[in-house]
């Protein structure tokens, strides 16, 4: 019994089994971090500060030997075995110094030396013995300095004290303000490098008789003005001579001015605790949207915004609190004591507001103010007695407000409802919202109920209402509901004039906005054209494009000055558009020497876009020299008075390319037309030129992918299958659709059903007579010439068959005395080709030299009596 219950011992384990010792494993970014590598990377740091100054100071003595030897062999001395240098530091010591000495900075490239000894003190101590920022700042303005005041002093000699980048600045300052004007701008920046850099006190000599405290003086001068100071020597200094540092902030204010980055770093804000701000979301109550809600969040955001800047900043110094409280103490006992001196009783001074009178010296001043650079340049004087068009030359077409029929309303649902039933689906909650043409009823779905088994009755519902057009939206973007659209039976007229008068039209600050009809929810649909940024249309014949077309013109011309837009009109068909001919001088933009401002001709529509291109390419080099990212940076610095208008810069006006009939194009033209398409949707955004394309036939081959992936709002009116609907929207429905002005917009991502506002031809031409025949400018806006090059190809240069504006680019160059092509091409609003080839007949003519690189070309002619004269000889 007792062996029963005695218990078994385990047996040994196997050695074989046991698991193997895990081998300890360090990742990279431990070792990165670790105290070792710094230190191995900070000696290394030196020994690189050392080879570089020894290199160096042989390089001085050895150059002469080592330099041809670097220059003819480059990079592959390093492989070649029969070649000797002198340099103490051998090959990569000669090959180094050659080139960031000869090539680069000349003497200055000591400073290379200093910013490897800070990191690597810096490294190898484990501590900010020196600002590495700073010092990186002084090193690379110090290099541009010393390297160009290096060269100034030693031109001429046989050894490049300064480098190339030296002597290349020097000899462009001298060019510009001469010898002498280089000299004393050297002068002055090594001067102010200085004082940049060391941070002196200059003040005048004081005598005093105590002649013991001066050299103490003297030495706190000195060390508060030095920045490399450390803060420990400062404070043994302070604690040890208290009364002489309070002294010396008495005598001399410079001492606490120099202490810029020590003291921002003191600053705190102390909150009460009473102000403390709990948590932000408490204070948010859930209100109606009112008229007044905005104004009301607005303050809402400011005061936690306020908030939040008072938390972020903490107490970092108790000490230098303590001091400032003192202080703070100390000015209050003295303005009591001032309060002391006045009456005790506080009396408010009421102070009348009266009118004051300019006198004709004051309105003189006043007067010529106007137009000076203190104030905005306004592109609209051009035409100040310009006036917009009136409402009053637009028609209400029908009744503003949605007639809706209960009993018919009551009709839907309940086939809506029986037609689910008989499938056996069934629904907890329907409601609808009348719209213009259509009605959508919004069903929430019992639970388990697939939204594929309602979504697939499509047809079945339209049985049963006996109605065309019907669309399931399952579900709902947003709303946890399926959509069920049906058409009305009495349909509402949305008036152009509804859209125009209403208060988010008129008080819309964007910079091109459109109206182009009402949703469903009877909301007015407006966006801005320049965000979307192009636009494009498509639908079959007879379903609106035409009417949504002058929707959108229409709306452009009531909100926008000529100053302010342009429009490039493309009509194939010649009668869409041809009612916006009046408007020629206000609004249209056409190609140098043409008559009809409405492009009709094939040919002609290849030429206006490409001189689009040459204008969008014009714009994006003018955008770059002003250092704008878009054109309404660009006009905002340009109003503002802050670009110079002889350098070729200008107000630029928005751009919008309309095409009523792009299929046609493509069938005609192809590729010529399809390209300079592609290239401006492309770029042509931040500029401000805007493309509105408008087709009856959506098909793949006309609205190929490369134009597809640059429009991203895009417009479908009814078509007649689903594949063209695909091509359009990416999405079905827009078959679905019931026609005259219904309409899907694929606009941020969303598919919104909208009914087009209506305006009628007789009231476009009213609005355009309105405008036709006021002021105008003298002519359209000319686009840049293009010239075809296969027009031009096989011609080679003579003197008796010039470019008809040779004359003028001969001008313009002698008169700005700088050889460009660049040049022409923005002045004359030319492509590149034609400005290099009126380069090449100048420079044959003998007017301008030859090409030199990247410089400019020289300018032979140095008047222009000159050049007429020689003008006059060719003749």
């Amino acid at each position: 019994m007792a062996n029963t219950l005695r218990k078994k011992t385990p047996p040994p384990p196997d050695p074989e089994e046991l698991n193997p010792d895990k081998d300890a494993t360090v990742s990279v970014a431990e070792v990165v971090k670790d105290e070792r590598t710094e230190k191995i990377i900070g000696s290394a740091c030196l020994l690189l500060a050392g080879f570089l100054f020894i290199a160096f100071t042989s390089y001085l003595f050895t150059w002469q030997e080592d330099q041809d030897k670097v220059q003819q062999f480059g990079v592959q001395i390093f492989s070649t075995d029969d070649v000797r240098v002198n340099n103490l530091l051998g090959v990569l010591g000669a090959y180094i110094s050659h080139s960031l000495w000869y090539n680069g900075f000349g003497l200055a490239s000591y400073l290379f030396c200093t910013i490897f000894f800070v990191i690597g003190v810096n490294l190898l101590f484990g501590k900010k013995v020196f600002r590495l920022l700073r010092n990186g700042k002084y090193v690379l303005v110090g290099l541009v300095v010393f390297s160009m005041a290096s060269a100034f002093i030693t031109k001429g000699a046989e050894f490049s004290w300064g480098g190339a980048v030296g002597e290349y600045l020097n000899e462009w300052m001298e060019k510009w303000i001469g010898r002498m004007g280089t000299g004393a701008l050297l002068l002055l920046t090594v001067f102010s490098y200085f004082i940049w850099r060391f941070n002196p006190v200059f003040s005048l000599p004081e005598w005093k008789w105590n002649s013991s405290a001066a050299p103490d003086d003297t030495l706190v001068r000195n060390l508060a003005a030095d920045d490399e100071l450390p803060e420990s020597a400062l404070d043994h200094f302070e604690e040890n001579n208290p009364e002489k540092e309070e002294d010396l902030e008495k005598e001399d204010p410079l001492i606490s001015r120099n202490k810029l980055k020590n003291e921002t770093s003191a600053i705190s804000v102390i909150m009460p605790a009473s102000e403390q701000p709990g948590n932000p979301m408490h204070h948010f109550d859930v209100v109606e949207k009112e008229s007044g809600s905005e104004e009301d969040s607005m303050n809402l955001s400011l005061e936690s915004n306020n908030l939040d800047e008072a938390e972020s900043t903490t107490n970092t110094n108790d000490e230098l609190e303590e001091e400032e409280e003192q202080e703070e103490w100390l000015e209050e006992e003295e303005e009591e004591e001032e309060e002391d001196l006045e009456p005790s009783e506080e009396l408010e001074l009421e102070i009348k507001d009266q009118p004051e009178l300019v006198t004709e010296a004051e309105a003189e001043s006043i007067a010529a103010t106007v137009g000076s650079l203190a104030t905005k340049y306004d592109v609209t004087l051009d035409l100040k007695n310009y006036k917009y068009p009136g409402l009053d030359l637009l028609e209400t077409h029908g009744s503003e407000k949605i007639v809706h029929d209960p009993a018919e309303l009551e009709t839907n649902k309940n086939q809506i409802i029986a037609t689910l039933k008989n499938y056996d689906i069934a629904i907890q909650r329907i409601a609808a919202t009348v719209g213009p043409t259509v009605t959508l009823y919004e069903i929430v779905p019992a639970p388990g109920v697939r939204i594929s088994r309602i979504k697939n009755l499509e047809d079945d519902i339209a049985l049963s209402l006996a109605a065309l057009g019907i669309r399931i939206i399952a579900p709902i973007p947003g709303k946890g509901t399926i959509g069920i659209e049906v058409p009305n039976v009495r349909k509402t007229v949305v008036s152009m004039k509804t859209l125009l008068a209403s208060e988010k039209f008129q008080n819309s600050n964007f910079s091109l906005p459109i109206a182009i009809g009402k949703k469903i929810d009877n909301d007015n649909f407006i966006v801005d054209l320049a965000t979307m940024p192009h636009l494009l249309m498509a639908g079959a014949t007879g379903q609106g494009k035409s009417v949504g077309l002058n929707a959108i013109l229409v709306s452009l011309l009531y909100k926008k000055h000529p100053s302010q837009l342009k429009f490039v009109l493309v009509d194939p068909k010649k009668v869409e558009l041809s009612l916006y001919r009046v408007i020629e001088k206000h609004f249209l933009a056409k190609l140098p020497g043409e008559e009809e401002s409405i492009i009709t001709d094939t040919k002609k529509v290849v030429y206006t876009l490409n001189a689009l291109c040459i204008e969008m390419d014009n714009r994006y080099d003018l955008l770059k020299e002003a250092g704008c990212r878009n054109i309404k940076e660009y006009n905002e610095k340009f109003t503002a008075r802050k670009l110079n208008p002889e350098k070729g810069h200008q107000y630029l006006p928005f751009i919008v390319l309309v095409v009523d009939e792009f299929a046609d194009l493509i069938m005609t033209a192809g590729k010529e037309v399809e390209m300079p398409i592609a290239r401006l949707a492309q770029l042509a955004r931040a500029i401000g030129i805007h493309l509105i394309i408008a087709t009856q036939r959506p098909s793949v081959n006309i609205i190929t992918g490369t134009i597809k992936a640059n429009f991203p709002a895009r417009i479908a009116f009814k078509v007649s299958s689903k594949i063209d609907s695909r091509t359009i929207l990416d999405a079905g429905g827009a078959e679905q659709l019931i026609g005259k002005g219904d309409m899907l917009v694929s606009y941020n991502g969303e598919i919104t059903r909208l009914q087009c506002a209506f305006v009628d031809t007789p009231e476009v031409d009213a609005v355009c007579d309105f405008i036709g025949n006021q002021k105008g400018y003298p002519q359209a806006f000319l686009l840049p010439e293009y010239t075809d090059e296969k027009d031009m190809e096989g011609r080679d240069f003579d003197a008796n068959d010039r470019d008809p504006l040779f004359e003028d680019a001969a001008r313009l160059i002698v008169s700005s005395q700088m050889g460009s092509t660049s040049l022409i091409q923005r002045r004359m609003k030319l492509g590149y080709n034609r400005a290099g080839r009126l380069m090449d007949q100048l420079e044959a003519a003998g007017i301008v030299g030859p090409n030199q690189g990247s410089k400019a070309r020289e300018v032979l002619f140095k008047t222009d009596s000159e050049l007429q004269s020689f003008l006059d000889t060719m003749i």
